[in-house]
């Protein structure tokens, strides 16, 4: 009987040590990371960073990349689901506009994108104020208890000089004014504009023609009224009707955006509309009312 209870204990401790190599083992698998734009990757700044990072981060371990590894790059797993990866001198994200809000975190101004796949938790936070822009990205399992993964990044991060880089085109700031009498017509409809949109998105501000609504980690929801017809619609186009308002649909998408852009029709001057897709069901029927309610029809 001893010697039974023996053998059991010594196969429970041999099933909990080869668990435990199973697990370190899958920790320790490589991990892929595919080749993006990165016009500054192979700088001496990056390869100093990549050199300086420690060895864990929020929990995990330093991880080898699979070979071919693309230069500037760095990551830390548990396991095949569980991984933070680093992108140095990456580009800009389109997302970075006049309308951004990033956040400062040890020195450091990050500019948060989530990935708007639906039951997605995947976010990227971009080093905006830094020559060499650092993308870090991992999602909720990942951080565990941790509000981001950069936090612990301070130190290694300021290494790289700061730099002020110019924003992207702000969503719709390059449409053409419609002139003329446009101005006086969206007066009334950019003073009630609404405050909140679709539950998450704040108002922002209100100037000249445009209004602008944020929520962290989304693209902005943009309003311009009194702009020239779109470029894309010809008379028999598929419209979608909300209530009072028909709504033409700019469906030329940019690459690394997942916003749409529609335009409000049939009123006295042209309103555009700047939207995530995820949102925009719900910001158009906000828009359609009030729209209808203050801007004449033609």
């Amino acid at each position: 009987m001893i010697i039974g209870l023996v053998l059991a204990v010594v196969l429970v401790v041999g099933v909990l040590i080869g668990a435990r190599i199973v697990s370190d083992r899958a920790g320790n698998v490589p991990v892929a990371m595919t080749p993006l734009p990165a016009p500054d990757a192979d700088s001496a700044e990056c390869t100093q960073l990549i050199e300086s990072l420690p060895d864990e981060l929020v929990g995990h371990d330093r991880a080898d990349i699979t070979e071919p590894a693309p230069a500037g790059t760095a990551a830390w797993a548990s396991s095949s689901l569980e991984r933070v990866t680093l992108r140095c001198g990456v580009e800009l994200p389109l997302q970075y506009t006049d309308y951004s809000e990033p956040v400062e975190i040890e020195g450091t101004q990050w500019l948060v994108v989530e990935d708007a796949t639906p039951e997605s938790t995947m976010a990227t936070w971009y080093s905006v104020n830094r020559e060499q822009v650092v993308a870090v990205t991992a999602d909720e399992p990942t951080l565990g208890r941790a509000d981001n993964p950069v936090e612990n990044l301070g130190e290694e991060i300021a290494q790289l000089p700061e730099y002020d880089h110019d924003p992207r085109p702000a969503p719709l700031s390059e449409l053409e004014a419609a002139g003329g009498e446009a101005a006086e017509i969206c007066e009334p409809l950019l003073e009630e504009v609404p405050e909140i949109l679709a539950t998450d998105w704040t108002l922002q501000s209100v100037e000249g023609d445009t209004a602008v609504w944020t929520n962290p980690g989304q693209e902005p929801v943009v309003l311009r009224c009194g702009v020239v017809p779109p470029a894309g619609y010809t008379a028999g186009e598929r419209l979608t009707q909300i209530n009072d308002v028909p709504w033409f649909e700019d469906t030329e998408l940019v690459a690394g955006s997942t916003a749409s852009v529609w335009y409000a029709l049939g009123r006295a001057t042209d309103v555009a509309v700047s939207t995530p897709q995820a949102a925009a069901q719900e910001v158009l029927v906000q828009f359609s009312d009030v729209i209808a309610e203050e801007t004449p029809e033609q």
